[in-house]
């Protein structure tokens, strides 16, 4: 059956998999080769150039070297690509390696040096603008000076949406429509069961493979859809760079997409649940969760993204040491950065993963992260209250008034 007949929930089994009854085989196959048999010099020198050009393996020639081109990375991009309505997909060893190659790629294509990234973003990809490492000067703007922003040697808009960590939502048509330049979405809160960036008008669209993709905290990566001749692009600079994604983590990942529509959509409704307790509690200042009216002024759930997503900031009232009691009081939520595993995380923002962001771009001291995972959103809620309450006995405590 052809991939584009398939319902999302079907493609995300099958997707990817086209090749496995040639092989005889029914599970994923696992190719942990770091090199291969070439079949002579003249076409290994050629198998050689093809692939470390950008280019895919030729029917007489050799995968050559694992840095260059896997056949289970390959099965995992082919699936991601389908997911993500894009003509091709390039896995990376880490999100940010992904990010670094797409900034690489974009810049030397073009011969351009500027990137303008919209605000708010992942703490460690606007570190990376910020830092000059990769010699790119950028303009840090909101989604509404997009326009302005731009210049003539702009090589790339950079965006994520929902952002992390306030879980903004970003209108990435208009973005796009603000000018003649390539756009590229962080969809790694949204993953591609509730939004596709590149059907809007994104050039790239961008995952920390880590998260929602793999979803049982055990592997690290990352990946970029978007179009052949970038693709080919891409693969240039990672095979430079070495930043390919391990074998056994794109075969996790790869059987992570099996069940990511029936976990993202488990998880979003789970979310629903305690973001609507959250807003009933007097001790939580503010709740930013996509799925609540205020925090979708434009209209964009169910227009640009399906469902809300399963990532909730609340603000806490008495700021940084509210935040710090509740991460440190939690019993069920795991304190760790990341998100979109099975079981629910909590984290301080400012003080973890947007650490290294510029003074003017850093999140609240008050603010907290969640990310609800499969737990009963009821013993989520249990968990959630007890760590309140437990803040608020230290708060009253005479020990506490003392001090």
């Amino acid at each position: 059956m052809a991939s584009t007949t398939l319902h999302p929930d079907s493609l995300a089994v099958h997707a990817g998999r086209d090749d496995l009854a040639n092989l005889g085989v029914h599970a994923l196959p696992l190719d942990l080769s770091s090199t291969n048999p070439l079949p002579d010099v003249d076409l290994g020198g050629l198998s050689y150039e093809v692939l470390a050009t950008g280019g895919h393996p030729f029917d007489g020639g050799s995968n050559v070297y694992a840095r260059l081109w896997n056949p289970t990375v390959a099965r995992f991009e082919q699936a991601l690509a389908q997911l993500e309505h894009a003509e091709e997909a390039v896995a990376f060893s880490s999100g940010m390696a992904a990010v670094t190659a797409a900034l690489l790629a974009l810049a030397h294509e073009s011969g351009r040096r500027h990137v303008v990234a919209v605000r708010p973003l992942y703490g460690g990809t606007d570190h990376l603008l910020a830092s000059g490492l990769l010699s790119v000067e950028t303009t840090y703007c909101t989604a509404d000076a997009v326009a302005t922003a731009i210049r003539d040697d702009t090589a790339l808009v950079v965006l994520e949406s929902p952002a992390n960590p306030t879980l903004e939502l970003v209108d990435i048509r208009a973005v796009v429509a603000a000018g003649d330049v390539p756009v590229l979405v962080d969809n790694t809160f949204a993953t591609p069961v509730l939004q596709h960036p590149l059907d809007l008008g994104a050039t790239l669209s961008l995952h920390s493979a880590t998260k929602y993709l793999g979803g049982h905290g055990d592997v690290v990566g990352g990946v970029i859809a978007c179009d052949a001749r970038t693709a080919a692009a891409l693969r240039r600079v990672r095979a430079i760079t070495g930043g390919i994604l391990h074998p056994l983590g794109a075969y996790l990942l790869h059987r992570g997409l099996a069940t990511l529509p029936v976990r993202v959509r488990a998880q979003q409704e789970a979310a629903r649940t305690v973001a609507d307790w959250l807003t009933r509690r007097d001790d939580v200042a503010r709740v930013y969760f996509p799925g609540l009216a205020e925090c979708d002024p434009r209209g964009l759930i169910g227009t640009q993204q399906s469902g809300p997503g399963a990532m909730i900031s609340l603000e806490l009232v008495g700021g940084y040491g509210a935040a710090a009691g509740l991460t440190s009081s939690v019993r069920l939520f795991t304190h760790a950065v990341s998100l979109g595993s099975v079981d629910s995380l909590i984290q301080h923002p400012a003080a973890l993963t947007h650490r290294p962001v510029q003074s003017e771009a850093k999140p609240s001291a008050g603010l907290v992260r969640l990310s609800i995972g499969l737990e009963d959103p009821a013993d989520l809620i249990a968990d959630l209250d007890q760590a309140l309450a437990t803040r608020a006995e230290r708060l009253s405590s005479p020990v506490s008034a003392a001090n």
